[in-house]
């Protein structure tokens, strides 16, 4: 084996075995002459080592895909240099990448000789040639080539007018390719660069053919206020790198930064803005634009509001079929629309109305028809020349029945017919259509002749078909046809422009290889087409190992094994001869899939090697509930022994620890007592321990049991804390709360009855308390309460006038008595004058006191009869 493959060497690499054989004769010639054991063996190494080197080159290449060669390393290592050019637009760029690819392809096919082709000639476009590109496909054709495009179908398009319609609209000329429209201005006169700011460029080795080496400038499309910073560059500009703040499309998220090509973006909440229903909120993720309509269904109104449907949230305005049929205002009439909104409006035939040639106006009620008015129609005929000769008639005109002298379409021949009929000859028209071949032959012509409808059949620039379109003038479209270009194996197939497949290369082959494995798999690694023998296999062994896995390292049934011990020197002398390689199949290696290995306590699953998979401890807590239900098993992790047959992983078994615990459970709301047994499963018992607690009115202690308290709904709580007593508080009124004991506030209406009187004291009724406090009752004086005051005043006035004549009387007794003691009479008859005149206090003050009761004694008797009655 080594000997084939020394021999395969030499005849590969003839100049590097002639220098290899050379500096091993030198070398065992200065080892016999000189003798320097370290320095021959030091060279011998060397050359040793650059044997091994070309042997294990030569193997490699034996090994690799012969479609490797010259032209793909160099489109690989262009590929590359275009990556690296656009890394920072596909690195820091996260929207569409298109026009960034576009880009790419049309910056790659300028950097390739002749790939560019001029889609009208079909021939390569050179660096030196003035070119034009579309601003529309960024497509790039000949200068002379597109002006001959353009001047063609400008005339192809304008031939069929006649002379008078020619020159009076600006007809536009079309791409080649993507059909983008030009006006004749923009017809191309002058070679520019890429961008367009220089005039006729340099041609330079260093920079993109037709480019001008200064910086782009061009506006992005769609227009962000930035421009291109690349160099003069073919197709398309990239996307804009430039770095602004924006937020969401929502306006929720905070602004952050990003690429100004990418600056719309979405925070995926929920977008939240009204929709235009007016009731519903948008629930898709944040998003651009307008949101849907609304996609819920309701039941909706018609405009006019008799019918209801269920109906698209989203349109809630619609038309049912019915028509209005309200009475109009002239209440002769009803509307005649169908489902409308808001008024009816008046009554079409009300106000003035025309007769039917509308010569005469009336004013007439809208039951009458409006009446001709007896003079002509005069109304103009279909024919556009005479008028109508009837009366004023209703509904349409007759048709034009005078006979005129016509003309007919070509204008030739006059004939005297009636004005309606049109006049066509039986003359052949003779002009020469827009091919410039062709007679038109159509009968009276009027000069507009039709394009012409025969095939032009003339040879393409393809030299391979005719031209299938219409008879025209002018150069033919490109060839439309294609033409497949195949690599030498012929599974991979291009399409090029037909013509261009005797001048382009055949494509690389990129279909699969196709030969049988030379190991154990049933397929081999996906290849190339290639030449020569196959690489070495570099999949996945897959062999079912003793575990029953698959062997995951790369194929070994060929690997190259080392030989050793085959060759035994003879002594000392005898230089150690190279190691040899053979192929032979290795055996798989100890299996290390990572199997999930549960531990002891099945806390985890480890992915354990599978040669060295088993049961182990994690070092955790054992975690099992214990049979309190309560608490968990402190211990490390260990092996716990299934009771009954239990799948339950998570109970303890008997190797475990046991509860000595006290019951921690959670007592029920409100209940402050420790439960009496130790830690045990299920709930507690009932609490049966007695509360002392006071009632509502904080009068009476009453002792319940905190079961029944801690059980009980609120109601059944006011029950309990309730002494069963009145409530001793006191309402605003005054009189004591009538319920029995209770929480809060005491109601407010009382209910007890009191004794209403009127202003006078007479008349009395009872009432509830509660409606007196509310100024709901009042009890006011009648007649008889009115006649007893008034005799009760005019009493009072008796008596105060008798009162104040009793005064008078004693004074003018005191004058009198006075004056008799000043004129000095006798002392006895002053004394007889005095006994006389001096009276008793009842004498002198009975008509006082019996008034004043014989007037309050009238008073209650009067109001006593009144009562009874």
């Amino acid at each position: 084996m080594y000997f084939e493959k020394e021999c395969i060497k030499r005849a590969l690499q003839p100049h590097t075995t002639e220098k290899a054989a050379r500096r091993r004769e030198k070398a065992s010639v200065s080892v016999a002459r000189v003798g320097v054991e370290l320095s021959s063996q030091r060279r011998f190494d060397e050359i040793k080592k650059a044997n091994q080197a070309a042997a294990k080159k030569l193997v490699e290449d034996q090994f690799s895909s012969s479609s490797e060669d010259d032209d793909e390393d160099a489109e690989v290592k262009q590929g590359k240099i275009l990556a690296k050019t656009f890394t920072i637009y596909t690195s820091q760029t996260d929207g569409d990448a298109s026009e960034l690819e576009r880009t790419r392809q049309y910056v790659n096919e300028a950097f390739q000789s002749g790939a560019m082709t001029c889609l009208i000639c079909i021939a390569s476009v050179k660096r030196n040639q003035a070119v034009w590109s579309c601003c529309g496909c960024f497509c790039i054709f000949h200068l002379v080539c597109i002006q001959k495009w353009a001047k063609d179908s400008l005339f192809l398009v304008s031939s069929p007018l006649t002379d008078d319609d020619f020159g009076k609209k600006d007809y536009p000329w079309p791409c080649p390719k993507c059909r983008f429209e030009y006006k004749r201005s923009e017809t191309p006169s002058r070679y520019y660069c890429y961008c367009g700011k220089v005039e006729n460029p340099p041609l330079d080795p260093w920079l993109v053919p037709h480019s001008c080496g200064q910086i782009c400038e061009r506006e992005f499309k769609p227009p962000c206020g930035h421009k291109c910073l690349l160099l003069c560059h073919p197709g398309p500009c990239p996307p804009c790198p430039k770095m602004v703040t924006t937020t969401c499309h929502c306006k929720k998220a905070k602004p952050v930064p990003r690429r100004c090509s990418a600056k719309e973006w979405s925070c995926r909440l929920p977008c939240g803005r009204l929709l235009l229903c007016g009731q519903h909120t948008c629930e898709n993720p944040c998003h651009a634009g307008n949101c849907q309509p609304c996609p819920r269904v309701s039941k909706q109104r018609c405009i006019c509001g008799r019918q209801t449907a269920e109906r698209l949230c989203a349109s809630p305005q619609w038309q049912c079929d019915q028509v209005c049929g309200k009475a109009l205002p002239c209440g002769n009439h009803t509307c005649e629309q169908v489902c409308h909104a808001g008024p009816c409006g008046d009554c079409p035939r009300s106000g003035k109305r025309s007769c039917p040639c509308g010569k005469s106006k009336f004013t007439l009620p809208c039951t009458e028809d409006v009446p001709t008015c007896g003079d002509s129609c005069d109304k103009v005929l279909e024919c556009g020349i005479h008028k109508c000769s009837q009366r004023c008639h209703r509904g349409p005109c007759e048709i034009c029945r005078q006979e005129v002298e016509k003309q007919c379409r070509c204008g030739k021949h006059t004939k005297r017919m009636p004005c309606h009929k049109p006049y066509l000859c039986e003359t052949k028209c003779t002009k020469i259509r827009d091919c410039q071949k062709h007679q038109c032959r159509r009968k009276c012509c009027s000069g507009n002749c039709p394009p012409c409808d025969q095939v032009c059949g003339r040879t393409l620039g393809c030299r391979n078909h005719k031209c299938p379109s219409g008879c025209h003038r002018g150069s033919c479209n490109p060839c439309p046809e294609t033409v497949d270009v195949k690599c030498n194996c012929g599974k991979t197939v291009i399409k090029v422009p037909c013509g261009r497949e005797r001048t382009i290369k055949p494509p690389k082959c990129k279909q699969l290889c196709s030969r049988p494995p030379t190991c154990h798999h049933p397929t081999q690694e996906k290849h190339y087409c290639h030449f020569g023998r196959c690489p070495p296999c570099r999949q996945s062994c897959q062999k079912t190992l003793v575990c029953g896995h698959l062997c995951p390292v790369p194929c070994h049934d060929e690997a190259l094994v080392k030989q050793t011990g085959l060759h035994q020197s003879a002594g000392p002398w005898e230089q150690p001869s190279e190691p040899a390689f053979i192929q032979t199949a290795l055996p798989c290696p100890p299996c290390q899939v990572p199997v999930p290995v549960e531990c002891l306590g099945q806390h985890e699953v480890s992915p354990l090697p599978c040669h060295s998979a088993g049961p182990y401890s994690c070092k955790r807590p054992c975690g099992r509930l214990l049979n309190c239900q309560n608490h968990t098993c402190m211990k490390e992790c260990h092996h716990v022994t299934k009771i009954n047959g239990s799948a339950d992983g998570k109970k303890a078994g008997p190797e475990c620890l046991q509860c000595e615990e006290e019951c921690t459970k959670p007592r029920p709301p409100g209940c402050s007592h420790r439960c009496v047994l130790p830690c045990h499963p299920g709930d507690c018992p009932s609490c049966l321990q007695m509360l002392k607690i006071k009632c509502h009115c904080k009068l009476s202690v009453l002792y319940i049991e905190c079961l029944k308290l801690t059980s009980a709904d609120l109601k059944e709580k006011d029950f309990l804390t309730s002494c069963k007593n009145q409530c001793p508080k006191e309402l605003p009124c005054g009189h004591r709360c009538k319920e029995i004991c209770h929480s809060g506030c005491c109601p407010l209406n009382c209910n007890q009855k009191v004794k209403l009187r009127c202003p006078c004291k007479r008349l009395k009724k009872e009432v509830q308390c509660s409606k007196i406090q509310e100024g709901q009752v009042s009890l006011e004086c009648d007649a008889l309460c009115k006649e007893m005051k008034r005799k009760a005043s005019e009493i009072k006035e008796a008596e105060a006038k008798a009162a104040i004549e009793e005064e008078k009387r004693r004074q003018q007794a005191e004058l009198e008595a006075f004056e008799n003691r000043l004129k000095g009479r006798r002392k006895n008859k002053r004394r007889k004058d005095e006994v006389e005149i001096e009276q008793s206090s009842w004498q002198k003050y009975k008509n006082l006191i019996m008034l004043p009761v014989f007037g309050v004694a009238v008073v209650m008797i009067a109001w006593l009869m009144v009562y009874n009655d």
